[in-house]
C-alpha cells in the first residue's frame, strides 16, 4: 500500500474514536453551569469531537430535536478531557451529567452482569458473539434498566490482541514479560494469574508511556484502538488471536428521561438507539481494516500455536467457579451464558471454533 493511503486509513481510524475494548468513559467540561432544563440531556464520551461517533451522534441528536419540535435538546461533551467511568457516575449522581459512553465494565458497580462479555478467552469467534448478543443483550439491557438507567444502545468494540516487540505464539512467550491489565479490571487480572503471568497494572492514560519506557512488553487492544491511542507505534507483532471481547454503552439517567413527556421518550430511545445500533454495524469492518493497516505499516501478525489454545482456555475456565461467587459477577447469568456456547458448539458441530 502507497504510504499516503496507509496515512489516509490511519487519520480515518483515529477519527473512528471508537475506543469501546479498553477505556471507553464519558466526562464533562469542569464549567458546565446554568440552569438544567427537563429537556436538556448532557452526554459526555471519550469520543473527539469530529469523530464518526460523534457525527453519528450529532445526526441522532438533530433529528430527536427535529421531531420533538425543540422539546429535547441533547448536549455532547465529547473528548474524554476530565475523569473515568466513575468520575462520570458520580457527575450523574448529582445531575450535572445525565448520562455517557461507558465501557461495560464502567458500570459494573450499578449492574455486575455487564462484565460478562469481557471474561478473557471467553468467545473463540465473532459468530459466538452474535449467537450470544443476540439473546444476552435484551436481557442485559433490561436489568441495567432496573438499576436507573436507560441503555440506549450497545456497541461492539471487537477482540483484544496481544501486541509486542517479540511474537508471542504460547503462553510461555508471555511468561518473565510485563503484561498490562486495565486498571479497574479484576477478571484480566485473575485470568492472567491463571496463566501464570505477572500483569502490570495500569490506567489507560499510562499504557503508551509504558512502552516507551519499557515498564510494558505487552498490551492487549483492539487493532481500531492500537491505532487511536498510537500503540501501533511501540511495537511490532500482533497476535491474531481473540483474546478478550469488548463492549460500550450508551448510558442515560433514566430520571432525566421518565421527565418526559411519553412520545418525546419514545422518540429519544428509537432515534439514539438507531445510531447506536449503525455505530455497531460499522464496528466490525473498522476493526478489520485497521488490522489490515497495521500489517501494511509493519506490525506483523502473528499465529499462535494451535497446540497451545486449548490449554489456554481451560485454564481460564478453571476460575469460573471462582468468578461465580466474586460481588461483581452475576453467576447465574453466567451460567446462561455458558450455556448458550455450549449450545452454539454444539449445533455447530465445531467444538473449537476458528477465531476470526
Amino acid at each position: 500500500m502507497r504510504s499516503g493511503s496507509t496515512r489516509a486509513i490511519i487519520r480515518r481510524a483515529v477519527r473512528m474514536g471508537r475506543v469501546w475494548c479498553v477505556a471507553l468513559a464519558a466526562c464533562a467540561a469542569a464549567g458546565a453551569s446554568g440552569p438544567v432544563r427537563a429537556d436538556e440531556i448532557k452526554l459526555a464520551t471519550i469520543a473527539p469531537d469530529g469523530s464518526e461517533w460523534m457525527r453519528e451522534m450529532r445526526s441522532g441528536a438533530e433529528r430527536v430535536r427535529e421531531l420533538t419540535d425543540g422539546r429535547v435538546e441533547i448536549r455532547f461533551y465529547p473528548g474524554g478531557v476530565m475523569g473515568n467511568d466513575a468520575q462520570v457516575l458520580r457527575r450523574i449522581r448529582i445531575g450535572q451529567l445525565h448520562g455517557g459512553a461507558f465501557a461495560s465494565s464502567g458500570l459494573a458497580e450499578r449492574y455486575r452482569a455487564l462484565t460478562l462479555y469481557g471474561i478473557p478467552l471467553l468467545f473463540r469467534s465473532l459468530d459466538e458473539v452474535d449467537y450470544v448478543r443476540e439473546r444476552l443483550d435484551p436481557k442485559l439491557e433490561a436489568g441495567l434498566e432496573e438499576t436507573g438507567f436507560v441503555s440506549l444502545g450497545f456497541s461492539e468494540g471487537g477482540f483484544a490482541n496481544l501486541m509486542a516487540n517479540e511474537p508471542i505464539r504460547a503462553v510461555e512467550d508471555l511468561q518473565r514479560r510485563k503484561v498490562w491489565v486495565p486498571e479497574g479490571d479484576p477478571l484480566s487480572f485473575m485470568a492472567m494469574e491463571a496463566l501464570g503471568l505477572s500483569p502490570v497494572v495500569l490506567p489507560l492514560t499510562d499504557v503508551l508511556t509504558g512502552l516507551q519506557t519499557g515498564l510494558l512488553d505487552v498490551v492487549a487492544a483492539s487493532p481500531v484502538a492500537a491505532l487511536t491511542l498510537q500503540w501501533h507505534t511501540k511495537v511490532r507483532y500482533r497476535t491474531d488471536f481473540p483474546v478478550a471481547y469488548s463492549m460500550g454503552v450508551l448510558a442515560l439517567d433514566a430520571r432525566i428521561l421518565n421527565a418526559m413527556p411519553a412520545d418525546d421518550q419514545r422518540v429519544v430511545r428509537d432515534v439514539m438507539r438507531a445510531a447506536m445500533q449503525r455505530i455497531d454495524r460499522a464496528a466490525r469492518a473498522d476493526n478489520r481494516e485497521a488490522a489490515q493497516v497495521m500489517t501494511d505499516i509493519g506490525v506483523e501478525p502473528v499465529i499462535v500455536n494451535a497446540d497451545d489454545v486449548d490449554t489456554w482456555r481451560s485454564t481460564v475456565a478453571g476460575i469460573y467457579p471462582t468468578l461465580r461467587d466474586r460481588p461483581d459477577i452475576d453467576g447465574p447469568l453466567l451460567d446462561e451464558l455458558l450455556g448458550m456456547l455450549e449450545d452454539y458448539r454444539s449445533n455447530s458441530g465445531d467444538d473449537s471454533a476458528k477465531p476470526e
